[in-house]
């Protein structure tokens, strides 16, 4: 953090803490008040309005106009399709509007980091994207009313934190349904870490949609891995060199996908034609794969959007209607799935 904004940060907590100490009152209230909350009485909420206003002090939102509006995302990493795609959604969405949008990760710099940077540039608020948010950081967030948007966190926020996400449990059954109405029986999957929800869900989805149709759930066939080309480059692997070996495979990401189109070459196997694959997400390299994969395809410009709409929301004191949003998948079938080589040639 720059000796400017940290001197900028000190400041502003500052003078609210002594504004919450002249008014008797918590510095949470104090902040309640300063994002227009309306979980504060009307006596207090005056008193608190009346120092803000003898202070100076001006919320980030009401600054000079010619000053540009500032958002941060942040991402544990720049690297994969889905960061990419997730980026670029936050980045249109907030151009529009003429806000500027600050990225970064959390490599190197904490949650916490980023939410004191958040206060030292005056930020309208921050995306967090694929994080676990430690319960201090959560607690944090809650007390002080900090405008903070979740996309895909790996943990269950507090219901105080939004969440946006995808139709994550839903989409992966409608692709494993396809690949049942293909003729395949045997389906493998290269599934994210339990410990995501989002990878948890498709798992699951992936196992309604067998349940359904009768097919009893194997983990002979079934490896989780991180949203991770490498990884499920290994574990399709031993997926596919199984006694039994699937004839199709799904994996939970369009990273993963690759992994799976990567062993099945080494194995010597012919896609569509002896192992057809199917991904979750449809970043741009789903398309520009060999052969284009076809996927349950993730709204990303929609999930940039709604972000940035939410997080506008709660910067301006309004909290949205539901802390968990949830945006339609689409399926999208390119030259990567078939029917299994036996029903071909029936």
């Amino acid at each position: 953090m720059t000796g400017r904004g940290k001197g900028r940060q000190e400041a502003q907590y500052g003078l609210l803490t002594s504004i919450a100490a002249e008014a008797g009152v918590s510095l949470s209230t104090v902040s309640k008040v300063v994002h227009r909350r309306r979980d504060v009485g009307a006596a207090t909420r005056d008193q608190v309005e009346g120092l803000l206003a003898r202070y100076g002090y001006v919320r980030p939102w009401e600054r000079d106009p010619a000053t540009p509006r500032q958002i941060i995302v942040v991402f544990r990493d720049l690297s994969g399709p889905y960061t990419l795609e997730v980026a670029r959604g936050i980045v249109d969405a907030a151009g529009e509007l003429g806000i500027d949008v600050v990225t970064g990760t959390t490599s190197r710099r904490s949650i916490s980091g980023w939410l004191e940077e958040c206060v030292a540039l005056g930020a309208a608020g921050l995306v967090i994207v694929i994080s676990m948010l430690a319960e201090e950081d959560q607690r944090r967030i809650v007390e002080q009313r900090l405008p903070v948007v979740l996309i895909d966190p790996l943990s269950a926020p507090s219901e105080d934190i939004p969440s946006i996400g995808v139709t994550n449990w839903s989409g992966a059954r409608e692709a494993v349904q396809h690949l049942l109405g293909l003729g395949h029986t045997r389906i493998g999957m290269v599934a994210g870490r339990s410990h995501s929800l989002a990878g948890a869900a498709r798992l699951h989805g992936y196992r309604a949609a067998l349940e359904e149709a009768g097919i009893p759930y194997d983990p002979v066939v079934v490896r989780s891995t991180d949203f991770d080309y490498t990884e499920a480059l290994a574990a399709s692997l031993q997926i596919l060199r199984a006694a039994e070996p699937p004839t199709a495979v799904f994996a939970a990401s369009d990273a993963q996908a690759l992994g799976v189109l990567e062993a099945a070459r080494q194995q010597g196997l012919a896609v569509p034609d002896d192992l057809a694959v199917m991904s979750f997400d449809d970043t741009l390299v789903a398309a520009m794969a060999c052969p284009p994969l076809s996927a349950v395809r993730q709204p990303f410009e929609e999930l940039g959007r709604e972000a940035t709409r939410v997080l506008l929301e709660l910067a301006e004191g309004r909290m949205p209607v539901s802390p968990r949003i949830e945006l339609a998948t689409e399926l999208v079938l390119r030259t990567s799935t078939s029917a299994p080589r036996a029903v071909n040639t029936a």
